[in-house]
């Protein structure tokens, strides 16, 4: 099983970002001040049949050796309830199209470019601290949105409790894109972008991303 649990054996970003946070999101700091993160549609591309691989390292399948085309992101955050509480146990999924903007999906009508190396699907089940963390690739327009874009699914307990999109910050196609236009509110749809930012000293142009997830509840209540 290839599973990462850490970013540690790479350059300790992981541990260093969460250290690096740990202030912030210290129990009850600035509790008053979080936002639900809204939620959005699951599209009609979640996949229809798993990849046989469901880790949380999308560019590898399995033990293959050759891995997925694409910009090398290292996506990472925390899983919170409204008062800052960090929630253990959430099971966190994500999918996206590989880097020909092509889903893990038999409907996708552009299949037959599939990048069959690029898992397109990922799950991560947060410890005490509440972090996920995934290895993947730097989203891209496909065929239909605007805005290149990462599905997110969280779940506890056999529950689904909030399916949402990550988006990339700054880039031009957010606002022409329905989904993310959807959100009336600009500070509500702002925090939905992040930052996918180059990691230094990485010498082969691999990016970070933090994406942190506020839930509509509390941890008593899950």
């Amino acid at each position: 099983m290839k599973k990462i649990t850490s970013f540690c054996t790479r350059r300790g970003f992981f541990g260093g970002l969460a250290l690096g946070t740990a202030a912030l999101w210290t129990r009850g700091v600035f509790a008053e001040s979080l936002m639900r993160t809204p939620a959005q549609t699951a599209g009609p591309f979640y996949p229809d049949k798993l990849p046989l691989d469901t880790d949380n390292d999308l560019l590898v399948i399995n033990d293959e050796i050759t891995p997925a085309v694409g910009q090398i992101t290292h996506l990472s955050g925390k899983i919170l309830d409204e008062r800052g509480e960090r929630i253990k146990n959430a099971v966190v999924e994500i999918w996206q199209v590989d880097n020909n903007g092509v889903y893990h999906h038999s409907g996708t009508a552009n299949r037959d470019k599939r990048d069959t190396n690029f898992q397109g699907f990922g799950r991560f089940t947060t410890g005490s601290t509440g972090e996920y963390y995934f290895r993947t690739i730097r989203p891209v327009v496909y065929p239909g949105r605007q805005a290149p874009h990462i599905h997110f699914k969280i779940k506890k307990g056999g529950k689904e409790l909030l399916t949402t999109q990550c988006y990339v910050k700054g880039h031009a196609g957010n606002e022409r894109d329905g989904v993310y236009k959807r959100i009336g509110d600009a500070k509500t749809r702002a925090s939905l972008a992040v930052d996918f930012a180059p990691i230094e000293d990485s010498r082969i142009g691999e990016l970070a991303a933090q994406f942190d997830i506020v839930l509509g509840m509390t941890p008593e209540s899950t």
